[in-house]
């Protein structure tokens, strides 16, 4: 089993930490064959980033690299970003020859822009709460103009809001494009999880 490594990573919130605890990274990934095996579509976020047919995706909190990995797969030149050292060892031995970083989102300062960033799987709320602002700003800035800021996450009591998060991507100066209430694109109506897109000025 893989659980998390001795090393820790600080500034989390204690939620995240509690899930990252009881994680098998094993078991993590053998969910999403399983899905597949059984007929199902385990790459709903690929497949709602490919449609905005981005050139270049930052992955960022990309896990085991699920995500980028299928990205790749499809033509995407694909960088990958994560806070946790172990989450990124895994990504690296599945997909070597991808770049994978360390790194928290915040912090992040690369020299390339993308076309797409990509914050799946409860990214957001996973940042710690005094740095989501900070984060934001920084996937704003490795997007190229007309960058899209892609981004999922659950909407519960004591995570982000939708306008919390509309109010950190326009001090980013995002402009909100597209709400949706699943990764297939289903029309936001309210609910519990949303799926929004913003985007870089083109000017």
């Amino acid at each position: 089993m893989r659980r998390r490594s001795l090393a820790i990573v600080s500034g989390l919130p204690d939620d995240w930490s509690r899930w990252r605890e009881q994680v098998d990274l094993d078991r993590y990934d053998e969910r999403w064959r399983q899905l597949a095996a059984a007929g199902e579509n385990p790459h709903g976020e690929a497949d709602l980033v490919v449609a905005y047919r981005p050139r270049s995706v930052l992955d960022g909190g990309c896990g085991t690299g699920r995500l980028g990995i299928e990205l790749a797969r499809r033509g995407v030149a694909v960088l990958g970003v994560d806070v946790d050292p172990d989450m990124i060892a895994a990504a690296q031995a599945k997909a070597p020859e991808l770049e994978w970083v360390l790194s928290d989102l915040a912090d992040l300062d690369r020299p390339e822009r993308f076309d797409v960033v990509a914050l799946a799987g409860n990214v957001v709320p996973y940042v710690a709460a005094r740095r989501r602002t900070a984060a934001v700003a920084a996937c704003a800035r490795h997007l190229g103009p007309g960058g899209l800021l892609i981004a999922g996450f659950q909407l519960q009591d004591g995570w982000p809001s939708l306008a919390d998060y509309d109010t950190w991507c326009a001090a980013a100066g995002l402009h909100l494009q597209d709400r949706f209430g699943t990764w297939d694109r289903a029309p936001y109506a309210g609910g519990d999880y949303a799926v929004s897109v913003h985007r870089r000025p083109a000017g």
